[in-house]
């Protein structure tokens, strides 16, 4: 009895910082896929986890205070990871908002299949797009070696580290503003570009309006830029993948 006492200590423990670091991932953890579907994977992956990864600790020896302690230890690693992955995926979004705002679409929303939040419909798009390019990249397998890697540095029991997670959280942060704005600067040298040409011509003929002709002008630019910068989009996934790997604290 005591034995299965100690496989159930283990598992529970896996199990919930798989359920943590899924609960958060843009991917696996949108409305749009089933709870059962969610919860099997979880299930799945914990048992296969709970069987190649030793714990760090005598099972025998852990008062029921302690197990919930590091049940939730195992909570805020999984967190901490998922929320780190979740931040640098959100710099899609975040570089649409900035495309939005100068075609000045901002006040334009549409409800987000994958969150069930209002959102603007060309941060949703290029996210879509971006998670589709990444799964079918095997990106999915990433985040499979991110839970392998983290057991092998902190495994099921162990204590992790308060500063070096909040640093990868802080770090995420940083580099998702880098490549939002590294994501949409073809679009705002463009832009920049169109408000120069708009200026002057405010100058040559000042009876036109230019507040009237620029609002087209700016949407059209965009979507142009935008279907420009499709196919770049790829390119972002191997630096994404590098950036990640980088700030996960393991």
């Amino acid at each position: 009895m005591s034995l299965l006492i100690e496989k159930l200590l283990g598992f529970v423990m896996v199990l919930t910082r798989i359920s943590a670091f899924f609960l958060v991932l843009p991917v696996f953890g949108s409305k749009s896929i089933p709870v059962r579907i969610k919860v099997g994977l979880t299930v799945l992956l914990a048992v296969f986890f709970s069987v190649i990864t030793p714990l760090a600790i005598e099972s025998r020896q852990v008062s029921v205070l302690k197990a919930i302690l590091l049940i939730a230890n195992e909570a805020t690693y999984g967190l901490a990871l998922g929320l780190i992955a979740a931040i640098v995926f959100s710099a899609v979004k975040l570089s649409g908002r900035i495309i939005e705002r100068e075609m000045g679409l901002a006040m334009a929303e549409i409800l987000d299949p994958l969150t069930g939040e209002s959102t603007q419909p060309l941060g949703s798009l290029l996210e879509m797009i971006f998670l589709i390019l990444f799964l079918s990249a095997n990106g999915h397998h990433m985040l499979l070696l991110i839970i392998s890697k983290s057991y092998e540095a902190f495994p099921a029991g162990s204590i992790p580290t308060v500063p070096v997670l909040a640093g990868g959280v802080v770090k995420a942060g940083s580099a998702m503003l880098i490549a939002g704005l590294k994501m949409s600067a073809p679009i705002l040298a463009a832009f920049l570009l169109l408000m120069v040409v708009l200026a002057v011509l405010a100058r040559i003929v000042p009876e036109m309006n230019i507040l009237f002709i620029s609002l087209p002008l700016r949407v059209g630019l965009g979507l142009l830029m935008v279907m420009i910068f499709f196919p770049f989009i790829n390119g972002f996934i191997a630096e994404f993948a590098d950036w990640m790997g980088k700030l996960l604290p393991y």
